[in-house]
């Protein structure tokens, strides 16, 4: 599987605390093993964001992320709840 990096997730990426991106990083591979495993908790969104999923980094922070073609995914945003807005 292919992931692609929104401009906008590398800008919120860069901005997160040290801890955070090191999760971040743990978390995407595993990601990248199984994107449903229970662990990240992934999720369809809804609302305006409804072509959209999301799975938990930690208790606060989020990746959020579509399935764009086949074995291709692009990461659109990373941070708290306030990215949903």
């Amino acid at each position: 599987m292919q992931i692609y990096y929104s401009t906008k997730f590398k800008r919120e990426y860069k901005k997160l605390p040290k801890q955070v991106k090191l999760l971040a990083e743990e978390k995407e591979q595993i990601f990248r093993k199984d994107l449903f495993d229970k662990r990240l908790d992934t999720h369809k969104l809804h609302g305006k964001l409804k072509e959209y999923w999301a799975f938990s980094i930690d208790g606060k922070n989020r990746i959020v992320f579509e399935f764009a073609k086949k074995n291709a995914i692009w990461f659109h945003s990373v941070g708290d709840h306030s990215i949903y807005y």
